[in-house]
């Protein structure tokens, strides 16, 4: 049987003064993607100047879609990626070597 939260995505904001960051827990996977979509238009136009790092640490899978979205964060912002588990530094390494245009 699955853990409750298993399915789920938490996106979490940190706003710093020179810093913005976006932590993952979950499953980057399905209506979870539009989510996060959603939660990056309403953070981009607050960088500024600032930088900004995504926390991967806690995500335990990413879709297609996905890491398509990541994917075009990381091509417009060269976010620093947090990784600390094998799987979170592939999905890392997948998300800054398959860089998309940014639109």
């Amino acid at each position: 049987m699955a853990e409750a939260g298993q399915d789920t995505l938490k996106i979490t904001i940190q706003n710093g003064e020179k810093e913005i960051g976006i932590t993952l827990e979950g499953r980057v996977a399905g209506p979870w993607v539009a989510e996060l979509s959603r939660v990056w238009m309403g953070t981009a136009p607050q960088l500024a100047n600032r930088t900004l790092f995504i926390d991967l640490r806690n995500v335990i899978y990413a879709d297609a879609l996905g890491k398509q979205v990541l994917r075009e964060i990381y091509a417009q912002t060269h976010a620093r990626l947090i990784a600390n588990s094998p799987w979170a530094q592939y999905l890392a390494e997948e998300i800054m070597h398959a860089e998309t245009p940014a639109r």
